[in-house]
């Protein structure tokens, strides 16, 4: 690399982690409301609530449960580009970052699909352009976290 050091392009798990305390922030919101759903979203069906109960968990338990999923992302992604996460496991975070990627991922192929081609859900095109922006920006934070230099455990900082 001609002698340069290497840098972390930090501006993508930044923006991961506005995202997903976006997400969490949406999901408690519908949580204290009662509502299944995302604020922005399609709007759920009555018959859905009934059988969310019934085959799953009280709808104000999943989106609590959701909400706090995405402060656990946004923790993950914050990890991701400061000085404190770089204390953690690399083998721990490459985990759970392959994890979140696994589930964000399923999610927004979803969002796209229903979104540009619709089978029913009621994602609309203009999702499907957020979803395909996500996943951009989730592949270029888990990029710039696994090329970023590891830090010298011997050496402070």
């Amino acid at each position: 690399m001609n002698g340069e050091s290497r840098r972390q392009v930090r501006w993508p798990g930044w923006a991961m982690a506005v995202l997903f305390l976006g997400y969490g922030l949406g999901k408690a919101v519908f949580a204290a409301q009662g509502k299944l759903g995302f604020p922005g979203g399609p709007v759920v069906p009555a018959e859905e609530y009934e059988s969310y109960a019934r085959d799953m968990m009280d709808v104000s338990t999943a989106q609590w449960l959701a909400a706090s999923n995405g402060l656990l992302g946004a923790a993950l992604f914050l990890a991701t580009v400061t000085g404190a996460g770089r204390r953690i496991p690399r083998v721990l975070m490459l985990g759970a970052l392959s994890l979140t990627a696994v589930g964000v991922g399923a999610g927004m192929v979803v969002l796209i699909a229903d979104g540009f081609v619709g089978f029913g859900v009621g994602w609309r095109w203009y999702h499907g352009l957020l979803g395909t922006a996500v996943l951009g920006l989730l592949a270029a934070a888990l990029g710039s976290y696994i090329r970023a230099p590891r830090q010298d455990a011997r050496r402070p900082g």
